[in-house]
């Protein structure tokens, strides 16, 4: 085959994948989660070693002392936002409320088209904050722990499968998509370390175990 017609030939093939990748056909699912990128799992098991071990105190948590959704841009709130982020083709309304889209919850492989079907979870819950030593901090700081858009903190998931999860640890509840377990560990120990949080006996012995796996 002469060289023109073999570069031609090339540029479409390049070209076609381009375009069947940008459809999503290569891709997975038509909508997946945009957690920011955990730190990799050396370094997860390397914070977790510095992670101090205490029990944990829940007394005088109140959810209100972690002020959320706050607005976050023009009139998107930090559930907004992360609807945003986190769907596959969102159309929102002049008060920035999804009206369309497509969600998929990495913790249970489900998809949903109406975000009333989706909750934005607390990856570390913030009874769990508390417990762990957000009891010491300024509202200002919660504030910022609730409405964290940097860390892998907050994730749009399935309501009722968020809701399961409630205030738990690793120690007692997990994401039952096992392929999503290592990153959800990750994560949990980088938000963890983060905000200088501890962890219990039991909490940190399930950490190593699902990070000895990652």
């Amino acid at each position: 085959m002469p060289k023109f017609y073999a570069r031609r030939r090339l540029g479409f093939l390049a070209a076609f994948t381009g375009l069947i990748a940008s459809a999503g056909l290569l891709n997975g699912p038509a909508a997946s989660a945009a957690l920011p990128t955990p730190v990799s799992a050396a370094t997860a098991r390397t914070y977790l070693a510095n992670l101090t071990v205490a029990t944990e105190d829940r007394t005088g948590y109140d959810r209100d002392l972690f002020p959320h959704w706050i607005t976050q841009s023009g009139t998107c709130n930090t559930r907004e936002t992360i609807l945003k982020r986190d769907g596959t083709n969102v159309v929102t309304d002049s008060s920035c409320a999804a009206t369309s889209g497509s969600w998929y919850s990495p913790y249970d492989g489900a998809t949903w088209s109406a975000s009333s079907d989706v909750d934005i979870d607390h990856l570390v819950p913030l009874a769990e904050a508390w417990d762990s030593g957000a009891d010491s901090w300024t509202t200002s700081r919660r504030q910022s722990f609730a409405n964290d858009l940097t860390r892998p903190q907050l994730l749009a998931v399935t309501d009722n499968v968020n809701q399961s999860k409630g205030d738990q640890d690793p120690a007692t509840w997990m994401p039952s998509r096992s392929a999503y377990r290592c990153t959800y560990v990750r994560a949990w120990v980088q938000v963890k370390y983060y905000y200088d949080l501890s962890v219990d006996s039991a909490e940190k012995s399930a950490l190593q175990g699902y990070l000895a796996n990652c």
